[in-house]
Order: C-alpha cells, then sequence, then structure tokens
C-alpha cells in the first residue's frame, strides 16, 4: 500500500475531524477570533493537496479522475480560506461558515472515501506481528476474539500518530497537527466506548482479559485526558514555534508510548515470553536513554544541595563541571520543554559571580529538577523496570 496514499487518507480524515468537531472543540480558544484556527485549516489544505498531487500520475486512466476531482476540490477550498487568512479578525460565525462550506464539499468527493479506508486498512494492520497474527487468524477461542476486535482500533492510533512523530523528526510546522489530535481524540473515545460496551457482555469478569481490557480503557482515558486538557489545550493560540513544538511532543510521547505499552500487555497474554523490549524494540533505546537521565538527575540534585549547603569556590566549581557534563548529552533525553527551563537555569548558574547569590538560584533549581526527576521515573518506558 502507497504510503502516501495513506497519509493523505490520514490528513482528509483528520480534516473532516477538524471541521466537524468545530471551533476550538478541545483546544480551548479564550477569544472570539478563529482567525489561527482558520490558518490551520489553510495549512492542512495545502498539505493535503501536496500528497495528492504525487499521487497523480497523468499517464494512467484508472482512478485518476478521481484524484483530478479531489485536487480541484483542495485548490478551491484553499482559495476559499484566502479571504478569511487576509482579515486580521476571523469571527466566530465566519469561521462556521468556512468550515461548514469545507465539510460539505469533502463530503462529495469520491476519492476521499477510498483514501481514508485506504488509511484505516493500513491502520489495522500496523501491529506487532504476534498481535498482527491474532487479527488475522481463522480460528480463535472467545477471548482472543475479543482482543481481535479491539486491536484493529489501536493500530489505526498509532498509525496516525506516526504522522506526527514524523512532523517532529522533520521539524516541520506543527500547528497543522491539531487536526491529527482532533481525529485521535475521536478515535480514542470510540475505541474506550467500544471496549466498554463488549465488557458488559463479556462472559467472565475474572478473566485475565477482562481485566487487561478494562485496564486498557482506563489507561486509554487517563492518556486521553492528560493530553487534550493540558498539553494540547489552547495550544492553537500560541505564536513561538518553541512552545508549539514543546507541547506536540509531549502530547505525542504521552499518548504514542502510553498506546505501545497497552499493546505490550496485550502481546504478553498471547505470548508470555514477550516483553515491551521484543514487542518494541524501539523502547530499549528509550529505556536506556531514561535510565541514564535518572540516573544523571539523582547526581545533579546532590551535586546542587551540596553547592546549596556550602556554596564554596571548590563545591561550586564542582557543580559547574557537573553541569557542562549533563548539557553534553543527558539533557538531549529530556522532553524539549524541559531542556528549556534547564538551559535557562544553567545559564543563570554560570554567569552569577557570587557564590552567595547562588544559593537561592541553586535551591529553585533543586527543587525543579525533584520534581522533573519524579516526572521522568514515571515514564512508560520504565513500567517494566524494577
Amino acid at each position: 500500500m502507497n504510503n502516501v496514499e495513506v497519509e493523505l487518507g490520514i490528513w482528509l480524515s483528520s480534516l473532516e475531524s477538524f471541521v466537524r468537531s468545530g471551533p476550538s472543540a478541545f483546544f480551548a480558544a479564550k477569544t472570539a477570533d478563529r482567525s489561527r484556527e482558520a490558518h490551520i485549516l489553510h495549512s492542512a489544505l495545502l498539505r493535503a493537496s501536496m500528497l495528492n498531487a504525487m499521487l497523480l500520475d497523468p499517464t494512467r486512466s484508472d482512478g485518476s479522475h478521481d484524484l483530478q476531482q479531489l485536487a480541484k476540490a483542495l485548490r478551491d477550498l484553499t482559495l476559499l480560506c484566502e479571504p478569511t487568512l487576509k482579515s486580521s479578525v476571523a469571527s466566530t460565525a465566519e469561521y462556521n461558515a468556512l468550515r461548514n462550506m469545507i465539510g460539505e464539499r469533502l463530503k462529495n468527493e469520491a476519492a476521499i472515501h477510498d483514501l481514508v479506508a485506504a488509511a484505516d486498512e493500513a491502520g489495522a494492520k500496523y501491529l506487532p506481528s504476534v498481535l498482527l497474527n491474532i487479527t488475522m487468524a481463522p480460528e480463535l477461542d472467545a477471548e482472543q476474539a475479543e482482543l481481535a476486535l479491539v486491536l484493529p482500533r489501536f493500530g489505526r492510533v498509532l498509525r496516525y500518530l506516526d504522522v506526527v512523530g514524523g512532523m517532529l523528526e522533520r521539524d516541520e510546522p506543527l500547528k497543522p497537527s491539531i487536526l491529527i489530535f482532533a481525529r485521535v481524540n475521536e478515535m480514542i473515545y470510540e475505541l474506550t466506548t467500544f471496549i466498554n460496551n463488549r465488557l458488559e457482555r463479556f462472559p467472565d469478569a475474572e478473566a485475565e482479559m477482562f481485566a487487561t481490557l478494562d485496564a486498557a480503557s482506563y489507561t486509554a482515558s487517563m492518556e486521553l485526558k492528560k493530553v487534550y486538557a493540558q498539553e494540547l489545550a489552547g495550544v492553537s493560540e500560541l505564536r513561538p514555534a518553541p512552545s508549539v513544538y514543546a507541547r506536540t511532543e509531549t502530547a505525542y510521547a504521552l499518548l504514542h508510548d502510553g498506546f505501545q505499552l497497552i499493546l505490550a500487555g496485550f502481546a504478553k497474554i498471547v505470548d508470555p515470553s514477550a516483553d515491551l523490549f521484543t514487542v518494541f524494540p524501539e523502547f530499549k533505546a528509550k529505556r536506556d536513554q531514561t535510565l541514564v537521565l535518572r540516573r544523571e538527575l539523582d547526581s545533579l540534585i546532590k551535586t546542587i544541595q551540596t553547592a546549596e549547603a556550602e556554596p564554596e569556590d571548590r563545591k561550586v566549581d564542582a557543580l559547574k563541571s557537573s553541569l557542562r557534563e549533563f548539557m553534553l548529552e543527558p539533557v538531549t533525553y529530556l522532553f524539549y520543554k524541559d531542556t528549556e527551563t534547564v538551559e535557562r537555569f544553567v545559564e543563570e548558574i554560570t554567569i552569577t559571580r557570587s557564590n552567595k547569590d547562588l544559593v537561592p538560584l541553586l535551591h529553585r533549581f533543586g527543587a525543579y529538577l525533584d520534581t522533573l526527576l519524579g516526572q521522568v521515573t514515571l515514564r512508560a518506558v520504565l513500567a517494566e523496570q524494577s
């Protein structure tokens, strides 16, 4: 299956979700100005047009007509956005009219159904082999059959999130990813509702599969609330690119790592020899980096406390040396939003000449790192770490 086709299907599905959900459905806006949402829609339409252009082959006639019609629709909708972009303020009424027109036009494009279906099919198979085999097995016992119904929904969420992961890796503008998160929000809600409905009819509430599915639904709900109520709330209004990157990176990591952890739990039921690091090998590198980060943070906190208690030259010099070492590599294992804060503290410590003036600064820095250490310890990659 063509990756461009799948990604275009994901963007089109996300566009439909975003315009369907209304203005600032969970990206809470403090003003009535919807111009930022209009800019985000415009950017997503341009991206979809680019992906569609990559699929168009002038030498082919089969299926090309629908893509050509889609190209025209996307071009028209992009132009439709432009008057709103030129206006300094877009009212809620103007924005609602724009999104309604986009939604109606997309609904009538024949190519969209096939592209979204292709994206969903690819997502359903976006699972580790031990779990993919369950979804394709001709015969299953009752508990495995329940699992086979749920797994494709998890795969789709991860496939959509991987589009955001690619944007982060390539350092692309991230505001359009709000549309992906809009669709993921719907998908997770649908997923947890589906699981809960299945659990109500589950024949054995004492079965291991019942407990695992129940835990998966609860975890997905908690991650959903954490991401959308905290990390993504108001993100459409943020101006500085580093702030948008920091929020997007954290939201992506919480959802992506959390869902992989849930799937690893399913894999262990199917195959008791499976663990997180065999099911998702990339977790081993993340685990190792997080262990280094946890160790270095703990050591740095102790060094800071020593210098704070006795701010003499020798101990302050030892602290500054430790900070230089920390900033060479361990700091890169932090989320971007935490990296910025650490860098500011380190810079302030470096330029402070009086050891006496360092004491309150070190106290604040130590308290911050202590909180940060607690957050690092709770990362999903350490869930199976003793």
